[in-house]
């Protein structure tokens, strides 16, 4: 470092510039004062994308009158009339995925020589709201009701025809699909 300074201290320009003087280095850098409110940097993200939040940053959970494994009809939206199982549910923006409903289109890219691009029809989420309890018996939409058993089990049923929708059947069957579709995706990688 002393060599370095001694080398910039006998370093003369010519006599045009700076008429001759010596040019001299700060031995120290300059010092950087730190501002009092440092400006934060964030991300502008669309209303429709910014998840609500609770005072300790964790997303606000929605309850939703459905849930996975549910038959349910859309009421709203291009696919309004059609009927389909609930196969994933998001809580933190209301919007659950209906199998075979709201299919879109995505184009993959090929992923090496082996492996060609394709165009494939993938479900995309919709609100809960746009959805209604479907019994498959009846063929008639309800809204969903409470109601607590005589054994003191709260359950939810249908209104219009006061069938019981939480049944360990049900619930039964839909976690023996989630076990066998975790099996078929490892067989298949």
């Amino acid at each position: 470092m002393a060599a370095l300074q001694s080398s910039f201290t006998s370093l003369s320009l010519s006599s045009n510039s700076f008429l001759g003087q010596r040019f001299s280095v700060p031995l120290c850098p300059p010092q950087v004062v730190p501002t009092e409110n440092p400006c934060s940097i964030s991300a502008k993200l669309k209303r429709w994308e910014r998840k609500d939040c609770k005072p300790n940053s964790l997303p606000v959970l929605h309850k939703m009158h459905v849930k996975v494994g549910d038959t349910v009809k859309v009421i709203s939206g291009r696919d309004k009339g059609k009927t389909g199982e609930i196969a994933e549910i998001f809580k933190h923006n209301s919007t659950i995925k209906v199998r075979e409903i709201n299919l879109k289109t995505k184009h993959v890219k090929s992923r090496g020589e082996d492996e060609p691009g394709q165009i494939i029809k993938i479900e995309a989420p919709i609100h809960s709201s746009n959805v209604m309890l479907y019994s498959k018996e009846q063929n008639v939409a309800s809204r969903v009701g409470h109601k607590t058993l005589d054994n003191g089990k709260r359950v939810r049923y249908l209104i219009k025809t006061g069938e019981i929708i939480d049944s360990a059947e049900n619930w039964k069957r839909v976690i023996k699909e989630k076990k066998e579709e975790k099996t078929e995706a490892v067989a298949a990688s």
